[in-house]
């Protein structure tokens, strides 16, 4: 083969070695993202219960103070009850004395409820922080885990870069630009072997002239069809 197109299919591995380590990341912290997630998400949610919290908590208030309001209206109306003078007189106090009572029970009803509805808040907020306790001990051992892989990866990525700095310096800088071009559109594509005297590029039948020069192998042959450059590989029969 070629120098230069030997040089050229070991670059085309080197890179594609190099484009490779990018999912590996990605792999490696996809489990770190979703403990991450579920954590915002319960964060989310502890905020939405502070706010209901909050506001139930204003609703007591303000039938605390209703409370307070009936509660000094009855005993107004007891103390109105005594100086009554007419029949007419009692009955429309006793009328607003029942309203006001009335009202009272309500205020206490509905406190009643709201400390309910607060007390299952709490109680689903208390969960909440427990799972999120938990998920937070799992994301520090993935942290952890992830720093360890990473490092390896790192390790791995450097050897290959070295590898095509290496080879680099040693190529005809002019082929290195003819790859570099084809490579900007056909990315790890951009050297494929012939198969079945087709491009495994874009899989189109090659022309037996120039199958004849790739069996050859002196000279660099592109794909008449995509423009990627050929090689025929040498276990393939």
């Amino acid at each position: 083969m070629n120098k230069y197109l030997e040089q050229l299919v070991s670059l085309s591995k080197i890179d594609q070695e190099i484009d490779s380590f990018e999912p590996k990341i990605e792999s490696i912290n996809k489990n770190l993202k979703e403990v991450e997630n579920k954590i915002d998400k319960i964060n989310i949610q502890l905020n939405n219960y502070d706010d209901e919290i909050k506001d139930i908590q204003n609703q007591k208030s303000q039938n605390n103070t209703h409370i307070l309001e009936f509660s000094a209206k009855i005993k107004e109306f007891s103390k109105k009850s005594a100086m009554v003078k007419t029949e007419k007189e009692a009955n429309a106090l006793k009328i607003e004395e029942d309203i006001a009572k009335e009202q009272l029970d309500a205020a206490n009803d509905e406190i009643i409820r709201l400390d309910k509805i607060l007390e299952n808040k709490e109680s689903y907020k208390k969960e909440l922080f427990a799972e999120k306790e938990d998920l937070e001990k799992q994301l520090e051992q993935i942290k952890l885990e992830v720093q360890e892989q990473m490092k390896v990866l790192e390790k791995d990525r450097m050897n290959v870069y070295d590898k095509k700095t290496k080879l680099v310096e040693e190529m005809n800088q002019k082929v290195l630009g003819f790859y570099e071009k084809i490579r900007k559109w056909a990315k790890n594509t951009a050297v494929v072997p012939v198969k079945k005297q087709a491009c495994y590029g874009c899989f189109m039948r090659i022309y037996d002239k120039t199958y004849l020069s790739i069996i050859k192998g002196e000279e660099i042959v592109t794909c008449p069809h995509c423009g990627r450059i050929l090689y025929k590989e040498s276990q393939e029969n």
